[in-house]
């Protein structure tokens, strides 16, 4: 009889008490005079002392301004020093990190300034073609006239002002340098006191989720929560002080805030921010100049990598591990990660934002088989499990969905009781949402999301089976599989196909391998070849939008 689809991590790992303040006190103490973050963009590098400098002096300054245990931060920025530095900064003044996506448009900066209750928010100026300040004036009516501080907007009746990290702001803006000199009115022993007040069951950070439907919901994680996901990142991928890993995956997204900054900070490894936003030659020239030994990318952002016409150029070869997450992995790209950029020991991550992220992640020691086949084991204090339809736990070598339960799952969704109990059952288990299957080892494979399932004349057709499919392809270089409705048989599958630089492949070539190889129920009925998926700014494919486009190109046929 086969095991249930059940697995618990490491019980005996121990989980860090601290909060993220405290935690990262430990490490300035232990490592002052190594490099602790680069950025490169901005030329700018910081020692773990001159970090600690810049956070305590900015949390302070948050203290001046009034800010208390439990108010909400807002950030609204692309990569750079002064992200990290609030990240950190917020934590010590126990005040709830709002991360605002830096692709966010007017109508949907407004929904998460009201939603959170933000009393500050911490703006870039620009980035790409939106105008940060032009947008925050137009939603906060008299901020070009006010005072910073004193706001009263009847919109955002708890937002009390804007700290610009421009040089020269707008009238009504507080500029980042001002804010620094307001430290002074407050003492170290008072960061201390704010900081020993704290607790690591703590809200500490708000992240929306962005789905398909509806309003994104802010997704509320712990010191503990985060801190600790960050840390067993870091132990799986065997993180030391001598590490430099190279992040060119957004902040705001716990990619980046948790699996990189927390991650080494618990580490004392160094982080390198190559860019603004991801930009594969910025990122390979980042590793090869700092000779990196990690490299944390979505799949997407490593062919663009493997496929720059400038790649040879750049020794990679101080590449160690790193992490491919965000999207499951096709088996041909990491097979070229660790062929063609040295990375041995990379290791996929699974998990998603409301679960800190990761609950599922491979071991360095995992053959090679293992890495390029599944998202790994139960990551150490937590558990997971497969159910059907009913809750009930599958055989293993069933699809179901995919549960976790543990450390780090949210406090829930801010403001949304309802949202949050539709998600975490009574149990304390989170319902992801994917489908998954385990196998007699307790290595899950991810072969979709429920909804994503595609049902032709009957027949259950999971993307990630015919994306994994078509990645063996030489000509190709990324697909993405989506349904569209039939009234024949009910949905028939599209494929968005991008070939690799200099190769060709028409419809009816891809049509014709494919019949040769797979069931005939699961080729696609149409091709869509694109240089480009619709994204969203964290690297994942919007199959929504995939959807909507195809649909409404083939009722035009």
């Amino acid at each position: 009889m086969a095991l249930p689809s059940y697995t618990q991590g490491n019980p005996e790992k121990p989980l860090l008490s601290q909060c993220i303040g405290d935690a990262f006190d430990s490490t300035v103490a232990r490592f002052p005079d190594r490099e602790a973050l680069v950025v490169r963009h901005q030329a700018l590098r910081y020692t773990w002392q001159q970090l600690a400098d810049a956070v305590d002096q900015h949390a302070r300054a948050l203290m001046a301004l009034g800010v208390q245990p439990g108010d909400r931060l807002g950030i609204w920025a692309p990569n750079c020093a002064e992200w990290c530095i609030t990240q950190f900064a917020s934590a010590k003044v126990g005040a709830i990190l709002v991360n605002i996506n830096p692709a966010y448009r007017s109508s949907e900066l407004d929904y998460a300034l009201g939603q959170s209750g933000c009393r500050w928010v911490v703006c870039a100026d620009a980035f790409k073609s939106s105008d940060y300040h032009a947008m925050l004036q137009g939603l906060v009516p008299g901020l070009a006239c006010g005072q910073p501080g004193a706001l009263a907007c009847e919109r955002f009746p708890e937002l009390h002002g804007v700290i610009s990290l421009a040089a020269t702001p707008p009238a009504g803006f507080l500029a980042w340098q001002d804010l620094q000199a307001r430290a002074a009115a407050v003492s170290r022993e008072a960061l201390a006191g704010r900081q020993a007040q704290l607790h690591c069951d703590d809200p500490i950070n708000i992240q929306y989720t962005s789905g398909t439907t509806g309003f994104p919901k802010g997704a509320t994680l712990s010191h503990s929560n985060i801190l600790n996901n960050g840390y067993m990142v870091g132990e799986s991928l065997g993180l030391t002080e001598h590490d430099r890993l190279v992040v060119p995956v957004p902040l705001y997204h716990c990619f980046g805030m948790v699996m990189a900054n927390l991650g080494c900070m618990t580490h004392g490894s160094t982080l390198i921010y190559p860019s603004d936003a991801f930009d594969p030659l910025a990122t390979l020239r980042a590793v090869a100049e700092e000779r990196a030994t990690a490299l944390y990318g979505v799949p997407t952002m490593f062919i663009a990598e493997l496929d720059h016409p400038q790649r040879g150029e750049f020794d990679l070869s101080s590449l160690r591990t790193g992490i491919m997450a965000g999207a499951t992995c096709p088996i041909e790209v990491m097979r070229r990660v660790i062929s063609e950029m040295h990375m041995a020991e990379v290791q996929i991550a699974y998990g998603m934002t409301e679960t800190s992220p990761v609950s599922l992640q491979t071991g360095a020691s995992d053959d090679l088989e293992r890495r390029v086949t599944s998202v790994g084991r139960t990551q150490p204090r937590l558990e997971n499990k497969v159910v059907d339809g009913d809750g009930n736990t599958v055989p293993r070598g069933e699809v179901g969905e995919l549960c976790t339960r543990g450390y780090s799952v949210m406090l829930g969704y801010w403001n949304n009781p309802e949202a949050t109990a539709e998600s975490i059952d009574q149990d304390g288990w989170m319902h992801t949402g994917d489908l998954a299957l385990m196998d007699e080892q307790g290595y899950v494979r991810i072969v979709g999301r429920s909804k994503d399932m595609i049902i032709r004349g009957g027949e259950n057709i999971y993307p990630r089976e015919l994306e994994e499919f078509f990645h063996t392809h030489p000509a190709v270089a990324d697909v993405q599989v989506i349904g569209v409705p039939c009234s024949k048989y009910g949905e028939e599958i599209v494929a968005w196909v991008r070939l690799h630089p200099g190769q060709v492949a028409s419809e009816e070539q891809l049509r014709e391998w494919a019949k040769a190889r797979i069931a005939h129920f699961k080729v696609p009925r149409y091709f869509r070849f694109v240089d480009a998926f619709p994204m969203t700014v964290t690297g994942k494919v919007q199959k929504f939008r995939m959807r909507e486009i195809s649909v409404e190109e083939l009722s035009a046929r």
